[in-house]
């Protein structure tokens, strides 16, 4: 197909969303794995697992073998408010770049949260509905996620109670603001309204907090109150289930136009957008029907694929929740404060690292200013004011594309843009006024963490 008869934007018609989650560890002959009990160290069981999570969720985080997850129809219903997402051919920068590289964009940022994030906040907060929960405990970050399950609990009539690290509740005031208008309280994390948030407060005073003191603190409340159960926005088995029809709906654009990419790229925190975006790719790949170049990028200030170790690590800081065998800079790891908060998670999927484990998946880390310069061009070029999660994958995109401008390859690569960035004007100003800084943690810093990783002979 010529170049000039594809659309700027490829959109997928209502009746072509998905009607079924793709499971990823299907087609996976070494599979993740298992989550483990660290008092017993042996794989979690489902009623084990019930007592934080939902029960259709467990189910779902504990099924290596089901290929579809047909997604319930109420569900479908809250999709089509801003699904399907549209494929976007973005010209203009290729134009900028004068590149012969064919650049896209998977754009999820069409939704009152703002991001992907959402994909999973309503399936989450579906299931705690259906089993008569009151409501969910969460964590967030820069705030997407908190953002989009409080949309979606608001939805569905739920109470919703996010820890949000503090540094991002102090940067990103804005979006604080929308969980709480959508019904959700907010609190700083850590804090001093939880036994493990006081410990954490007791033992590194002052500190900014991370993802896995948040994620402690909201399971220390769930468990401990009657109707409530814990709910995670990436990281975990099932919400990459979730978030596969991004990756879904990509593949169908392109095929509709009779377009293949040959590179894929995610901006990789705990895994969320980018096990989402590649999934049907990669199960393309795993069964030898397609091969695709796949990177993830992290920031440099917190490179649990490129500088972490394939272990089993707590999933928090408090050290209360399971052991999952991932990629880990360790538990007590707590990143400096950069601008993209929602890749600030000490560990990666366990799905996307025995992934990357066995080669299939590349990984590359990037600074922050060059991931704002990245930023401002695309803004520049394409109109979007993008994420600074997003904007790890425009950095890498870009220099992809300026690698076929010297080499003269005709490569075709999609990209994920997984939120807009207009709650993170904060960030843009301190780039913009120069004020930014890069901070890459040293070889002692990182292995004084992993001294602190479980002893598990598994």
């Amino acid at each position: 197909m010529a170049n000039e008869k594809i659309p700027y934007k490829v959109y997928l018609e209502e009746h072509e969303m998905p009607k079924a989650w793709y499971n990823v560890r299907a087609d996976m002959k070494k599979k993740p794995a298992p989550l483990l009990n660290p008092g017993t160290l042996e794989p979690m069981t489902a009623e084990e697992l019930g007592v934080v999570f939902c029960e259709d969720l467990v189910q779902q985080e504990l099924d290596n073998d089901t290929a579809y997850f047909e997604i319930p129809e109420e569900i479908r219903e809250f999709y089509k408010m801003y699904r399907p997402s549209p494929l976007v051919r973005a010209y203009c920068l290729e134009k900028k770049l004068g590149t012969p590289a064919k650049i896209y964009y998977k754009f999820e940022g069409n939704n009152t949260s703002g991001s992907h994030k959402l994909n999973s906040a309503i399936a989450q907060a579906y299931y705690a509905k259906k089993q008569g929960l009151k409501g969910v405990t969460t964590e967030t970050g820069a705030g997407q996620w908190g953002t989009a399950l409080s949309m979606a609990c608001a939805y569905l009539d739920l109470d919703c109670k996010v820890y949000m690290v503090k540094v991002s509740y102090e940067q990103k005031p804005f979006r604080r603001e929308v969980m709480r208008t959508y019904g959700a309280s907010v609190t700083p994390s850590p804090s001093d309204t939880t036994e493990i948030g006081k410990k954490i407060l007791a033992e590194h005073p002052g500190t900014n907090g991370s993802l896995g003191c948040a994620i402690s603190e909201a399971v220390e409340v769930a468990v401990s109150n009657p109707g409530y159960r814990y709910v995670l926005g990436s990281v975990l088995n099932q919400v990459l289930l979730h978030q596969s029809v991004i990756g879904l709906e990509a593949k169908a654009a392109f095929d509709k136009i009779g377009v293949k990419p040959d590179m894929i790229i995610g901006c990789a925190g705990g895994g969320s957008n980018l096990g989402g975006l590649i999934s049907p790719f990669m199960g393309e790949k795993l069964r030898g029907e397609n091969d695709y170049e796949i990177i993830a990028v992290e920031p440099a200030s917190c490179p649990s694929f490129t500088r972490g170790v394939y272990a089993y690590d707590f999933c928090d800081t408090g050290m209360v929740c399971p052991l999952a065998k991932m990629y880990t800079l360790g538990s007590d790891f707590i990143p400096s404060p950069n601008h993209a908060g929602g890749l600030r998670y000490h560990g990666m999927s366990p799905v996307l690292s025995e992934l990357y484990d066995q080669g299939l998946i590349k990984a590359t880390s990037v600074e922050q200013t060059a991931v704002f310069e990245a930023a401002e061009q695309f803004a520049r070029c394409e109109g979007i004011l993008p994420a600074p999660e997003s904007s790890h994958a425009i950095r890498v995109a870009i220099d992809e594309a300026l690698k076929c401008k010297e080499t003269g390859e005709e490569k075709t690569i999609l990209f994920g843009l997984t939120g807009t960035g207009y709650f993170d004007l904060y960030a843009y100003q301190k780039f913009n006024d120069g004020q930014m800084d890069d901070y890459i943690p040293t070889d002692e810093e990182l292995a004084k963490y992993r001294e602190k990783l479980p002893k598990v002979d598994k």
